[in-house]
């Protein structure tokens, strides 16, 4: 591990890097995009999801790798975005929008939103796109939020999305349904496990798709990262992935057994102290002779990020001085070699925002800081 990271810092300091940034190893990118071409199931296409990939180029280079143009997309600057970088995208909403925000972004002239699919999750939201189609004279491509076991909103039986498509507004065509089932792989064994759960949701997807008529079945999503290798048959086309393709901690997960972690943020250490708590001494001393505050320690040049500490090797934060964004005291063993000027690594738990917050992104390969990619706004 120690090789790897020290490969990386070098790779920071001759690039002129000294200021905390978002790595991503694109060789290890390279690996896990092989493993998705690899696993995916030959009946399935993948739709890249932009907020946990916010990158144009980054999108790109992924999308060119599948030979895929489909993007999930959550946020409407980010697919304004999307929607202008590639001309042929097709994009579904991965949650529905308010009324208020689809208006906002339809009315737009410089942006094509016929090549977005707007998400409905209830009779509710149905009318009020039918309404809004109506208001701007123009047809609305739409598909249906299904629940297969989440519980976190959308059409909860095939009955009430029959009900829906009997009552579908004219301007409105229904292009298919999404389902997601993240709960899946939490499912404990006691209760029949992940792949039961996958089976049962996989089995009401094809419930709710025989609703469906002919001309309504172009996109049938399911899948999301944690899952989307694990599908095999059943009525899908699509799946939805993003953060694999990374590897945050967060999905440190069976069925992305293989993958490596791709992206890290890397930060300069500022400091080498050996700690002293505000107040007595004595008070350090003890906590340090019970195991509650460490013996050596260092600041890094920012912090408080959605990260886990990789390098140096035994590095964590400390309860008792808490987390900082300009700041951040880390512990580390007694006998680690840091000094000031090494560079600290830490691993995203999530790519959604993460990626983001750093302005670009500093692309390694072969060695080398092969190039920056600017990723997408928060805004």
């Amino acid at each position: 591990m120690s090789t790897y990271f020290s490969t990386l810092s070098d790779a920071l300091k001759t690039a002129g890097i000294f200021q905390p940034c978002l790595l991503l190893d694109r060789d290890r990118l390279d690996g896990n995009i092989a493993l998705v071409k690899g696993r995916l199931d030959p009946g399935l296409a993948v739709r890249l999801v932009d907020k946990s990939l916010a990158c144009l180029p980054l999108l790109a280079y992924i999308g060119k790798a599948l030979g895929s143009e489909r993007f999930m997309t959550f946020h409407p600057p980010i697919s304004e975005a999307v929607l202008k970088a590639f001309p042929d995208a097709d994009l579904l909403y991965g949650k529905p929008m308010p009324i208020g925000a689809a208006r906002a972004a339809l009315v737009k002239a410089d942006t094509d939103w016929s090549r977005v699919c707007w998400l409905i999750d209830s009779e509710e939201r149905l009318a009020e796109y039918g309404a809004l189609a109506d208001e701007l004279g123009i047809g609305l491509r739409i598909a249906f939020e299904i629940d297969v076991g989440l519980h976190r909103g959308g059409f909860a039986n095939p009955e009430a999305l029959s009900k829906a498509l009997s009552a579908l507004p004219a301007r409105l065509h229904c292009e298919g349904v999404m389902a997601y089932e993240a709960h899946a792989p939490l499912i404990p064994g006691l209760f029949g496990g992940p792949a039961k759960a996958l089976a049962k949701a996989s089995a009401q997807a094809a419930a709710f798709v025989a609703c469906l008529g002919a001309d309504q079945r172009r996109i049938l999503n399911i899948g999301g990262s944690k899952t989307a290798l694990l599908h095999h048959g059943g009525a899908a086309n699509e799946v939805s992935m993003g953060s694999a393709f990374v590897l945050p901690s967060d999905f440190d997960t069976p069925g992305l057994d293989g993958f490596q972690p791709a992206a890290f943020i890397a930060t300069p250490i500022l400091k080498m102290v050996e700690p002293t708590l505000p107040g007595p001494p004595a008070v350090t001393r003890l906590l340090q002779a019970l195991g509650r505050f460490p013996r050596k320690g260092c600041y890094l040049y920012g912090g408080k990020w959605m990260a886990e500490p990789v390098f140096p090797e035994g590095m964590k934060a400390n309860g008792l001085l808490g987390l900082s964004s300009n700041q951040q005291f880390m512990g580390l063993p007694a006998d680690a070699t840091a000094k000031p000027g090494d560079y600290a690594f830490l691993r995203p738990t999530q790519s959604e925002a993460v990626l983001q917050q750093f302005g670009s992104i500093a692309v390694f390969s072969g060695g080398r800081i092969a190039d920056r990619w600017p990723a997408l706004p928060m805004a």
